[in-house]
């Protein structure tokens, strides 16, 4: 089914670990999903979380997107359509760590994500791509591809770290492969409102952010943390846990913005 409108893309991109990155790429997927946009989550990577969090076995994909960004394989082929509402996923493999070496002497190596995507982007109304965590060709091909960045930070010491690298690379992207690339958005994650630390760090991202730190946070919660061991993005898994709200308010204020 086609839509009128082109995807907007969303790269969820911080090259720190242990953020909420495929965490929120996953729940923000599916949320989308559920209030009732096409979706899709591009899973680039290669530990596949967000591929095994949306019940899809990552060692039994035919294809994934290994075979797009180093084969140049067709995107219909390695699209795979999840049990949840409105999502689709192309997911990853354990291939996909050699992918960097492998697409580094091809040409216009940035832009093969891009390429790929191109022919389904007025299939969905949103397009997710949970990013690996380094800055490297891959996450190069992400932000060639994305309308705009989601930077997830968490609430402890140190949020702020490494982000000033992570913005050189947006602005080389911007630059020299994607004049348009924006910010959506810095996230909060595993955010307690009892902590004075939390306070700090919500202050502080603002300076670093100002104008661009969502209304939502993500609060700290079990529930977040035992879904994705079930395979089930929260939502479905405890759909009135603090998580979930949290979720939903995310994707209905990435929606909102869109009016």
């Amino acid at each position: 089914m086609k839509g009128d409108f082109l995807a907007k893309v969303i790269a969820v991109a911080n090259q720190k670990g242990g953020v909420g990155k495929t965490t929120t790429s996953v729940n923000l997927a599916a949320c989308l999903g559920a209030i009732g946009k096409r979706t899709l989550l591009v899973d680039i990577d290669p530990q596949g979380n967000a591929t095994s969090g949306v019940a899809i076995d990552k060692r039994g994909v035919a294809k994934s997107t290994y075979n797009l960004l180093v084969d140049g394989d067709k995107v219909e082929t390695c699209l795979v359509e999840t049990q949840y509402k409105n999502l689709h996923i192309l997911p990853s493999s354990l291939d996909l760590a050699a992918a960097e070496l492998e697409i580094a002497d091809l040409p216009h190596r940035e832009a093969r994500l891009k390429n790929a995507i191109l022919p389904i982007k007025y299939n969905y109304d949103y397009i997710i791509i949970d990013c690996p965590p380094s800055l490297g060709l891959i996450t190069a091909n992400a932000l060639t591809v994305a309308d705009t960045i989601l930077v997830p930070i968490q609430c402890e010491y140190y949020a702020l770290e490494g982000l000033s690298q992570l913005m050189n690379t947006v602005r080389r992207v911007k630059r020299q492969y994607n004049d348009s690339l924006e910010i959506e958005g810095v996230l909060l994650t595993m955010y307690d409102g009892r902590l004075n630390l939390t306070q700090q760090v919500v202050d502080e991202v603002k300076k670093f952010f100002p104008r661009k730190v969502f209304k939502t946070v993500i609060p700290r919660g079990v529930r977040l943390s035992e879904a994705p061991s079930f395979g089930m993005p929260v939502i479905y898994y405890d759909k009135s846990c603090k998580g979930s709200v949290a979720y939903t308010e995310l994707a209905k204020e990435i929606v909102s913005k869109e009016r």
